[in-house]
């Protein structure tokens, strides 16, 4: 999933103590006690199970389920997913059967089932592909179109300005080979980058090998190595292609495994690494580079022989001699030197537009090469007839052709450098990851035994890594020793470092300050956070924007309009001259009527730019969600930043996203005469199990009153129950504790003095929420929860009103306390005690009223609602399955960030509006220009070598357009607040 970005989302914390003096830390188990990885062997034998669970309404059920699955001995990891009703188990079967997690959950209080199917293949696999040969708008269209009528393709995106493709395919349908072929079969050239198989790929190259023997004795070695999926041998370049499971095996295992095979004969490295998207880029900027220099050296000759020579006496002459009847020295030599130009330097143009007319479309390469060609031709067609003629005077456009291809060339290496640097947000991340790492190898107790230096592609999950201060994390994991702070804005763009103690989690790419951290490694390669943002911003900048429908439709007919109106200028203009239709004072002395009909023509159809068009919409969202990823905001794609800079409604839930979402006691009010301690220990044995985040502040608040007990033992629990949205109740010394709201007592039938009634209204007036304490059937106490505002919330609200964006909070919580909050910020309408589904309804029903919704939220039940909004934002240290669900993603979890992502999307919203203008405009008055439209009244006439340039540098100047979006500053409103990153210690 793209969405495992988020390092605090994904990778459990566990609580490991103090912090040791020195590098000694205990063994991390993976199995149950007493029990020894060698002696199980279980390592490939790992399980997966999914269950149909009925019953849960929210996050503390799921939490319930969560841990009691995770107690079992032999559990690697339990996700539970409340939306869907659905949790995934990976055990080892050695320790722990699917019935026994069934029964577990069913004693937890709800109905459990296995689904069998759940273990079956992916219905859906994902495969980019580059695709070398695309020119303009009409040619990735007629890709797409390909790839959609092939069976089995389930959705097709291709971006002209990536040059890629992303295809969502049926793999019991369909293989990525076939989906190569169609491709190839459209003309242009398919190269797969990867593939959506949740597997690892490595390529390894191996010295020493000296026949085919040897190669396939290693295949065989490396095929029996547990995890392994597939090996491909190239004997050309001794290259070894893996897939495998990283939870199973990784590349350290391959090289042993070869090196050991040939007894120290062979040697194996990780493949260097080519073919990539910047490779690819660099090698197509240095084509271009080639081609447009090559040009150069016939064209610059040509031109000086047609414009500055004929003017100096000496060479003049030479030049005007008759070779052959009217056939002259000069004719000959621009003959001579355009004609490489024309069908070697300009073949590309050629090859693009056989297979483009092969497919019954037609692209910008079509009317180059038909300008160019009308153009040489007729010259020669001129040289031709002059040679077989006494007194036929040749008037040839050799200088024509070859400039126009030279400056297109030029304006398309110019092109490709600035559509570079449109990526060049991706390119910092996939820098960000360090070239090697320090691997510890640590004895039975966890001492340090050694280091070594590796690369850091070599790195296996659960390896021990050693980040010294200013070194940058290798992969992602949590520290087992040291602590030091993390300087995480390359990933966050939080701007101050971040602590980092024992148990804490580490992001790859991410840079170590001062002290020395030993981390365990848990996510590599791609699996790690920054693989996965790195896939995500690739993803947003495939995806279309609904405005880019736009230049689609206009480019389908582009072409074919152009031609009829380049041959409509011609005739227009030869008609003209033929029936004496203007003075023949306007024909130029070097030229006759249907010469300068024909130039007429030809800068028609050179003039005209489809390229700028395409181009308009996905530069500038290439750039503007490069931007927002470099600012730690995520952007998933043109349709996200097209609706968020209509967005004039925001939705806020409030846990998590208003306030900080780490509740804490701050108020106890006994009601009857009773030790503090005591109270606590009684109402903490209840709440110890429930993952409630108001539970959570109890049991923390409780550990206070135990400092001498590290991990204090509460009294045993009978009868413990959970009701949802209520509270718990549980029978704890032979005495019933009732803990929760002021519901859940009067379903008790346990009375609420006026006493705790006047405490309830005056904690809810202070926005926070009370909680009532009843022992025996009475209410003992009342404890005042207060989850604090972030800070700055007041001000960004205030903000939104200001740019006439309404602001609304929907919350789960109590009216009094909701209203409290409200009031705090600047929020007028609230929507209290709102289940998930009622959030959705409130999203419809402004929708309704005609406001473009954005909804902000953290948790899964704010998930329905972000999918329902036209735009739903994830703040980033949220769940996973919300993120999953939003548009944008913001990664501080800062609110400011909200108002950012609004203003970025508008910017660059303007940017696609202005490039559309550009060039819409472009093309309406420059094909009138080059037609001839001025020419009557003021002599001006534009030659189609100029006409070339000016189509050349129009594609040119709406990339540059886009790039100067990489100079975004975020609204100055702002620069005012101090609002920092939110850590909770």
């Amino acid at each position: 999933m793209a969405t495992k970005f988020l390092a605090l989302a994904c990778i459990r914390k566990e609580s490991y103590g103090d912090l040791s003096p020195r590098p000694r830390y205990p063994s991390m188990p993976r199995y149950p006690k007493g029990v020894s990885a060698q002696e199980t062997n279980v390592e490939g034998s790992e399980a997966k199970a999914v269950f149909c669970v009925l019953g849960m309404t929210c996050a503390a059920c799921a939490g319930s389920v969560e841990k009691a699955v995770k107690r079992l001995p032999g559990i690697r990891e339990a996700v539970v997913d409340v939306l869907n009703n659905k949790a995934q188990v990976l055990f080892y079967p050695s320790f722990v059967n699917e019935e026994t997690i069934r029964e577990t959950i069913e004693d937890v209080g709800f109905e459990a089932t296995l689904i069998q199917e759940e273990t079956s293949d992916k219905s859906t696999q994902v495969c980019r592909i580059r695709i070398n040969g695309m020119t303009c708008t009409s040619c990735s269209t007629t890709v797409e179109q390909a790839l959609q009528a092939i069976p089995g393709v389930q959705k097709a995106q291709v971006a002209l300005a990536t040059e890629e493709a992303e295809v969502h395919y049926d793999p019991k349908i369909l293989s990525c080979n076939q989906i190569l072929e169609a491709i190839n079969d459209t003309g242009f050239e398919a190269v797969l980058l990867s593939t959506g198989e949740d597997m690892g790929k490595i390529g390894l190259k191996v010295d020493g090998v000296r026949t085919h023997n040897s190669m396939r004795m290693i295949e065989n070695s490396l095929q029996a190595l547990p995890g392994v999926q597939s090996v491909d041998i190239d004997s050309e370049v001794n290259k070894i292609s893996l897939s495998y499971k990283p939870d199973v095996t990784g590349p350290r295992n391959f090289i042993k495994v070869i090196e050991s095979t040939g007894t120290g004969r062979f040697k194996a490295m990780i493949f260097p690494e080519g073919g990539g998207r910047e490779s690819h880029r660099k090698e197509k900027i240095k084509q271009y580079y080639r081609s447009f220099l090559w040009s150069l050296v016939f064209t610059v000759p040509v031109f000086l022989i047609a414009t500055i020579f004929m003017y100096i006496p000496g060479i003049k002459h030479a030049l005007d001699t008759k070779l052959v009847n009217m056939l002259s020295t000069g004719a000959i030599l621009r003959w001579v030197l355009s004609t490489p130009v024309q069908f070697i330097v300009g073949r590309r143009f050629y090859t693009g537009s056989y297979k483009a007319l092969r497919h019954g479309s037609a692209n910008m390469d079509v009317l180059i090469a038909l300008g160019t060609n009308a153009t040489y031709f007729y010259s020669v067609y001129s040289v031709l007839r002059a040679a077989s003629s006494t007194d036929f005077e040749s008037s040839d456009f050799f200088e024509t052709s070859s400039m126009l291809i030279s400056f297109i060339l030029l304006g398309k290496y110019l092109e490709v450098l600035a559509k570079g640097k449109t990526s060049d947000a991706i390119a910092k991340l996939m820098n960000l990851t360090p070239g090697t790492a320090i691997l510890l190898t640590l004895d039975v107790e966890g001492n340090v035994i050694s280091e070594e230096e590796i690369d850091s592609r070599l790195i296996q999950r659960n390896d021990v890594i050693k980040i010294v201060p200013g070194a940058k994390a290798a992969s992602d994991g949590f520290v087992i020793w040291g602590q030091s702070h993390v300087n995480e804005s390359m990933i966050t763009g939080e701007a101050r470092p971040v602590a980092k103690r024992k148990g804490d989690t580490v992001i790859g790419g991410t840079v170590n300050e001062n002290g020395v951290l030993h981390i365990k490694a848990t996510r590599v390669g791609s699996e790690s956070a920054l693989s996965q943002i790195v896939r995500l911003v690739e993803s947003a900048q495939m995806a279309k924007a609904p405005v880019q429908k736009f230049a689609d439709r206009i480019s389908k007919y582009f072409v074919p309009l152009v031609i009829i109106l380049s041959i409509s200028t011609w005739l227009a203009w030869f008609l003209a001259g033929k029936f004496h239709g203007y003075p023949d004072s306007w024909i130029p002395k070097s030229m006759d009527s249907f010469q300068l009909a024909l130039q007429f023509g030809i800068s028609v159809m050179v003039i005209a730019c489809p390229c700028a068009l395409g181009l308009a919409t996905p530069t500038a969202v290439m750039v503007g969600t490069g931007v927002g990823a470099s600012q730690g905001i995520l952007i998933k794609g043109g349709q996200a930043l097209e609706s968020a800079h209509k967005v004039n409604c925001l939705v806020f839930d409030k846990t998590g996203t208003l306030t900080i979402g780490k509740p804490v006691v701050v108020n106890t009010r006994l009601l009857k005469n009773m030790v503090l301690r005591d109270f606590y220990e009684l109402i903490a044995a209840a709440e110890v199990n429930s993952e409630h985040p108001l539970a959570k502040a109890i049991v923390a608040y409780a550990k206070k009153f135990r400092e001498d007990e590290e991990n204090p033992m509460w009294p045993e629990v009978q009868d413990f129950q959970s009701i949802t949205g209520h509270g718990v109740k549980a029978i704890v010394r032979n005495k019933e504790v009732v803990v929760g709201n002021k519901s859940l007592m009067l379903e008790h039938n346990i009375p609420i003095s006026i006493d705790a009634e006047e405490m309830l209204a005056e904690t809810e007036g202070m926005a926070q929420t009370g909680i009532l304490v009843s022992i025996d059937s009475e209410v003992t106490g009342v404890l005042a929860i207060s989850d604090p505002l972030k800070p700055g919330a007041h001000e960004v609200i205030s903000i939104l009103k200001s740019m006439k964006v309404r602001s609304i909070m929907v919350t789960g919580d109590n009216s009094g306390t909701a209203n409290s909050i409200a009031k705090e910020v600047g929020i007028e309408t609230v929507i209290a005690e709102a289940k998930p589904e009622q959030k959705v309804e409130k999203v419809k029903e402004l929708q309704a009223a005609g406001y473009i919704v954005a909804m902000v939220g953290d948790g899964i039940n704010d998930s329905p609602a972000l999918v329902a909004a036209d735009v739903g934002m994830a703040i980033g240290a949220g769940t996973d399955i919300a993120i999953e669900a939003a548009d944008i993603v913001l990664m501080k979890s800062n609110l400011e960030d909200v108002i950012t992502a609004i203003d970025l999307s508008q910017k660059t919203f303007s940017r696609i509006r202005l490039n559309y203008i550009w060039a819409s405009g472009y093309n309406l008055l420059g094909i009138p220009i080059a037609g001839g439209a001025l020419f009557p009244g003021t002599g001006f006439r534009l030659p189609p070598w100029i006409a070339g340039a000016a189509m050349a540098a129009s594609s040119v100047s709406v990339v540059v357009c886009s790039l100067l979006l990489k100079n975004y500053r975020r609204p100055k409103k702002l620069e005012h607040l101090d609002i920092g990153g939110i850590k909770i210690e």
